[in-house]
């Protein structure tokens, strides 16, 4: 896996080390130890591509000038057979290094010889990742917040993937507690309105019509005055569909049965088929999960029951009016937390800290990563304090916090479908604009700021519309390829020969955005990322547009010329391939 500008970075390290080396041989500097001195690049590019501070960081164990210092060096340096042609003293004692042709072509080449494996790295071989995103309620449907960490979490997951990571991705399912205890209720309530005889007219009207009977029964708010529903339901017109179409199938039976048991059967019918759409609608989203885990699973298996008892075997534990609470601000959370209340429910955290047991320890993964909500900022000092009791290496816990999406059309907020004219959910979303402009527009800013999706710019074919601009720059490297092709100027799967670069600003400035890519893939997954991917492909879109409007291909100077600015087009387009792909969206080769 090549990375030209680590390979350009660490070569110059040796070449001021081995300068160093001739010029305390030669005596003109005392043999001291080199302080640590960095290399970077600056942001100004005449400046030169490399800068170090080594001069300035050696002054002092030297005993001399840093000025002084980098005349020494800069003589005592070999550039011949190197990436770098020159140096320059700036100021007082910086020192600015310009790269040489060789640099760029080989950098050209490198995209070229590794195709769609430039930009990896092995940074993460050998372990292993669980990325846990989405896991929306399965009661009811996904809505926009949803679309937001489905992008997120699949383009860290690719992330990891890209830099040697073993990566698994997995839905949390809540199929126990409290959420499905209202579930149950809202149904059976629904299902029993109608069986009354106001619902028995409304589904003789409708039955065969299923919005129709659901906005009969919804009213405008979802509590209608012949449909009356308490406060702790839910209210979504699913609900209503799932109680109309079980007693399509099944008709009045359950009318006859406990409360409890009426509730089973139906969270048994509904359940199923709300999880099946999570899982349907996700992987139209190009989302596939690796496990769907169910909470369901740690109640069964005695798990949760286990958290509480060994909390309390280690002391951790204390009983307050009936409930158990854990000593949670004594490893280091805001304030102690209930564990079980006092009718002998556990609260929610329980089975979510068996779940991170789970994942942390039964199946061993060394990083579990979670993608949620910014209102979970409360829970996970909470969540990482009980495992921290449990001998848990918190830091193998990392929790991605996502801000709120605001969805706007025609410069205010929307709430509605254009098309479907029903609240905007993923599905929904997904029925007004492209599946790669979701995608693009959910990762194009970091997770903890808020963004506002301008629905009209996203299906805008335009320059303004980001995805549209890095596609469109992809489709016109192929269809100077197509023209190339066509009249004999460049065969599909030639091998390049050693490429010349005329060094214009143009190229210079497109290839060393290509030399950033890895780079830039793996700070991305460092810090969980794929924003960083997005900016990256605007700006090479940008570069390119700017290289081709300043640049000849078909018409370059020379034979050779052109050849190597085919070869800079074809690097272009695979990396910006290479860079859609973590993101899981299409490049064209026409628009």
């Amino acid at each position: 896996m090549t990375n030209m500008m680590e390979a350009a970075q660490a070569q110059l390290r040796e070449m001021l080390m081995s300068a160093l080396g001739v010029l305390v041989a030669e005596g003109k500097v005392p043999g001291e130890p080199v302080p640590p001195f960095k290399i970077e690049v600056p942001a100004d590019k005449s400046h030169g591509d490399f800068a170090s501070n080594i001069a300035m960081a050696s002054a002092k164990a030297l005993h001399m000038a840093p000025r002084a210092i980098a005349e020494l060096l800069i003589g005592a340096m070999v550039f011949e057979g190197s990436y770098f042609e020159r140096a320059e003293i700036a100021g007082p004692g910086f020192m600015n290094f310009f790269l040489e042709k060789r640099w760029f072509a080989d950098t050209v080449q490198a995209v070229l010889d590794e195709q769609g494996d430039y930009g990896k790295s092995e940074d993460g071989k050998g372990k292993r990742a669980l990325v846990e995103f989405v896991s929306a309620n399965p009661t009811g449907p996904m809505h926009v917040g949803n679309a937001r960490g489905a992008a997120l979490g699949d383009g860290i997951a690719a992330l990891l993937e890209w830099t040697g990571w073993g990566v698994e991705r997995e839905f949390y399912v809540n199929d126990a507690g409290n959420q499905i205890e209202k579930f149950g209720k809202s149904l059976s309530l629904r299902y029993m309105q109608l069986c009354t005889d106001k619902g028995q007219l409304v589904y003789a009207a409708h039955k065969d019509d299923d919005d129709a009977l659901a906005a009969a029964i919804y009213g405008e708010d979802g509590n209608s005055a012949d449909f009356p529903m308490p406060d702790d339901v839910y209210l979504g017109k699913d609900i209503i569909l799932h109680a109309f179409h079980y007693y399509q199938e099944n008709g009045a039976a359950l009318a006859e049965l406990s409360e409890e048991e009426r509730r089973s059967k139906l969270v048994g019918y509904a359940l199923p088929l709300n999880i099946e759409g999570l899982e349907r609608d996700l992987r139209s989203y190009r989302v596939e999960y690796d496990h769907w885990f169910r909470e369901s699973k740690l109640h069964a298996d005695g798990s949760v029951d286990r958290i509480i008892d060994e909390l309390t075997k280690r002391g951790f534990t204390y009983e307050q009016e009936g409930a158990i609470w854990f000593k949670a601000e004594q490893f280091g959370a805001d304030k102690d937390f209930v564990l079980r209340r006092a009718n002998g429910i556990p609260t929610y955290i329980v089975p979510d800290i068996a779940y991170h047991m789970d994942k942390l320890e039964t199946r061993g993964f060394d990083k579990a990563i979670n993608v949620l909500g910014a209102d979970h900022h409360g829970y996970v000092p909470r969540l990482k304090a009980a495992l921290k009791a449990l001998d848990v290496d918190t830091n193998r816990l990392d929790v991605v916090l996502m801000q709120m999406v605001m969805l706007f059309r025609n410069g205010q907020p929307a709430k509605l479908s254009k098309r479907s004219g029903k609240a905007i959910g993923l599905v929904t979303l997904l029925e007004d604009i492209p599946l790669d402009a979701a995608r693009f527009f959910f990762n194009m800013r970091e997770a903890n700021s808020h963004f506002e999706f301008d629905l009209d710019l996203a299906v805008e074919k335009s320059s303004q519309n980001p995805v549209y601009y890095v596609q469109y720059a992809h489709a016109r490297i192929c269809s100077i390829l197509r023209n190339l092709q066509a009249e004999g100027l460049y065969a599909e799967g030639t091998p390049m020969k050693e490429l010349p670069v005329s060094g214009t600003a143009q190229e210079t400035e497109l290839i060393r955005h290509l030399a950033d890519f890895p780079a830039t893939v793996a700070a991305a997954a460092k810090v969980y990322d794929p924003s960083r991917v997005t900016k990256y492909a605007t700006e090479l879109a940008t570069l390119f547009h700017k290289f081709y409007d300043a640049c000849s291909v078909k018409n370059a100077e020379t034979p050779e010329l052109r050849e190597s600015r085919t070869g800079l087009c074809r690097a272009t387009a695979q990396t910006l391939r290479n860079a859609m792909s973590i993101l899981k969206i299409d490049c064209p080769e026409k628009m």
